[in-house]
């Protein structure tokens, strides 16, 4: 009965590298600009410390976590950026778990006046592992009531399947004053992520990133010599993934009215069906807040996935949280260089 129960857990798995071959993706993807592209390390010009907590249909038991912490700093003589990327994605039901440590470089290149390119590169290691505790296999039931009669019928198999993967990516960022556009491909090497000895390439992920901010009269705070200008800017952006027989599109805008920042936008392509399906993922939407002092900058953010595809709101679709700071530490004596700094938005 144990090869059953094992032959039943081979099913499993295999569906489950099917299901798990897309990435984790994040709304507020400019909020976790080093999960994005690794061109962003360092696009700040300063030293920046952030959080990502994503809950992915919450209301069901195939639920999804992700997690990521990053730092990044900006080496102003060498035109450089650095930066260390942590995640953590889960699934509900099975136990399925990515654990992944990425470092990062940019370098800045100034092509003219007024028009950048950032190329960058990311060395990553990845855990992926599963917990057969919380699986329950066929000869566990009764085939009369279905009650589970036999808990440790599993016993004998090993109940912790895990495996160590290097991974290597790839960004560009151009950009101006008021336009960005970026290209990353995740997984160049397709690196084998089976648990179970088999031949499972985990798909390279192929994403572009754009956009155009207009910027309009800005606002002011406090008084005299503490008066502060306020930005007020309005910004539509795109991005498209693809990976393996996955596609998706995030189409919207942010609009910023310092200190608060709200932004709405689709998700899906409705030009492509996926299993006779328009593929209608959901409508999001943001609220964040900014923060700017002297030296730092302080920005908060919530979205709400509200989810249209056959799945149906009942899934409880996705929350969103993230937090992120930028400080300076450099010497104020030393006048900065003449650097560009990308208008994309914080969310």
């Amino acid at each position: 009965m144990h090869r059953i129960a094992f032959f039943c857990s081979v099913c499993i798995l295999i569906g489950s590298v099917s299901v798990t071959a897309q990435d984790p993706q994040y709304s507020q993807f400019y909020a976790a600009p080093l999960y994005l592209n690794p061109a962003f390390a360092g696009s700040t010009g300063q030293n920046r410390i952030g959080m990502n907590y994503r809950n992915q249909w919450p209301s069901i038991d195939a639920n999804f976590n992700t997690i990521s912490a990053f730092y990044d700093t900006y080496i102003e003589d060498k035109n450089s950026g650095i930066g260390v990327l942590l995640t953590r994605d889960s699934e509900g039901v099975l136990g399925l778990q990515s654990i992944s440590l990425a470092f990062q470089y940019s370098y800045d290149l100034q092509i003219v006046k007024g028009l950048s390119f950032r190329p960058g590169f990311q060395a990553a290691i990845y855990n992926r592992s599963i917990n057969f505790d919380k699986l329950t296999f066929g000869d566990q039931f009764d085939p009369v009531t279905g009650d589970v009669i036999n808990p440790t019928s599993a016993e004998g198999l090993n109940t912790g399947q895990s495996k160590f993967f290097p991974d290597i990516s790839f960004g560009g960022l151009l950009y101006s004053k008021r336009a960005w556009l970026g290209i990353a491909a995740h997984h160049v090497t397709q690196p084998n992520q089976s648990l179970i000895g088999e031949e499972s390439r985990l798909p390279m992920k192929i994403s572009a990133h754009a956009g155009f901010k207009f910027y309009f009269k800005p606002g002011e705070m406090g008084d005299g010599f503490y008066k502060k200008a306020q930005e007020r800017s309005f910004a539509p952006a795109i991005q498209y993934r693809h990976q393996g027989e996955f596609d998706q599109m995030d189409l919207g805008f942010y609009f910023t009215l310092e200190p608060l920042i709200i932004g709405t936008w689709y998700r899906g392509v409705p030009f492509k069906k996926v299993n006779g399906f328009t593929n209608n993922e959901s409508i999001v939407m943001l609220v964040g807040f900014t923060k700017k002092g002297a030296k730092d900058i302080l920005n908060i953010g919530y979205s709400y996935d509200y989810t249209i595809s056959q799945l149906g709101p009942g899934s409880g679709g996705a929350h969103e949280i993230s937090l992120v700071y930028s400080w300076s530490s450099r010497n104020p004596r030393k006048p900065p260089k003449d650097k560009l700094m990308i208008p994309c938005p914080d969310f």
